[in-house]
């Protein structure tokens, strides 16, 4: 870190002036590992709250001092992040990620805006804190997108794409996750946007198995969000987004009603735009379906630059379907 770890957050923080400027959105990225000169370390603002994540060896010291002393954060935590967070198990993850905080006081919770929307942050709750601030752009999309949709959220966390759609003016958001726990959460921010979807748009449980359901039923959305973790398992099996994106787009375009839409969302380093691509289109083709590209609502590069002649990681795909599922039952 050259010029010190100060100097490097203050140049980070004039680059996201614009963001800081937007009375209606106070959760941002600071810094972004080598796409602001910090390799290795990324700085999330929640509010008063920083999150520091480490992705190698490095002393967040420095880092955590240098943002209490340019921006009024109350609390600092930090998490030490594997490159595959998903193929760890409870005891693992919760050593990675201390539930008292590196620098300032203990923050149960904090409740952040993006857009003019709320959410419910929990900082010390493990390596994920309730929102993943590289979407942001997506949500907006989907958000602009959604009036008069009905709108299947897959893998949904904490609900945010649904709280979009249903600011947006959808006319159904349900949310698909395999965690409860997150459901739960997803229902606390609908509340704090003064949204009261019913609990049978909540369905807790494996995403394959609920879109077989689905498929069974006949049942068909205007939307269809995909924002799977690269690594997951479920009662259906594991999830690995090197190797499934087909199918798993075959079982959702399936479910998508002519004209409409499929938000593709993924993080995965390792798998190159260009691979993404490829494997939208044999999942469209699988579905027996055709598929025209409309958007590519990916990270700001406001606050998630990516070093010069480097791909970004986060790859958003958004495919309109034409005809129906022309695949024999």
């Amino acid at each position: 870190m050259s010029g010190g770890a100060r100097g490097l957050l203050d140049r980070a923080l004039r680059r996201r002036a614009s963001l800081r400027q937007d009375r209606r959105t106070n959760a941002f990225r600071w810094l972004n590992a080598a796409g602001d000169g910090a390799p290795g370390l990324t700085l999330d603002v929640f509010g008063d709250v920083a999150v520091l994540s480490t992705y190698d060896v490095v002393d967040p010291g420095p880092v955590a001092d240098a943002a209490m002393g340019l921006l009024p954060l109350r609390a600092v935590y930090r998490k030490a992040r594997p490159r595959e967070a998903g193929r760890l198990h409870g005891e693992e993850r919760a050593a990675l990620a201390p539930a008292l905080p590196l620098r300032g006081e203990p923050m149960e919770s904090v409740v952040v805006q993006e857009q003019g929307l709320s959410f419910r942050i929990r900082p010390g709750e493990g390596l994920a804190v309730g929102l993943y601030l590289d979407t942001r752009e997506a949500r907006g999309w989907v958000r602009a997108h959604a009036e008069a949709r009905t709108l299947l959220n897959c893998f949904s966390y904490t609900g945010a794409f649904g709280v979009a759609a249903r600011a947006g003016g959808s006319m159904r958001a349900v949310d698909i996750d395999l965690s409860r726990r997150s459901l739960a959460w997803a229902e606390e921010n609908a509340r704090l946007n003064e949204q009261a979807p019913p609990e049978s748009d909540r369905l807790a449980g494996d995403v394959f198995e609920w879109l077989r359901r689905f498929g069974k039923r006949g049942e068909r959305f205007d939307a269809v969000v995909l924002d799977p973790p690269g690594f997951a398992r479920g009662r259906a099996g594991t999830f690995s987004a090197s190797r499934d994106w087909p199918g798993l787009v075959a079982q959702a375009a399936a479910l998508v009603a002519p004209g409409g839409w499929l938000l593709a969302a993924c993080n995965v380093v390792s798998l190159s735009g260009r691979r993404f691509d490829a494997a939208l289109a044999e999942g469209v083709r699988q579905a027996g379906r055709t598929a025209e590209e409309v958007a590519r609502p990916g990270a700001s590069e406001i606050d998630f630059p990516s070093p010069p002649g480097e791909e970004p990681p986060l790859k958003v795909r958004v495919l309109r379907l034409r005809g129906a599922n022309l695949r024999r039952r």
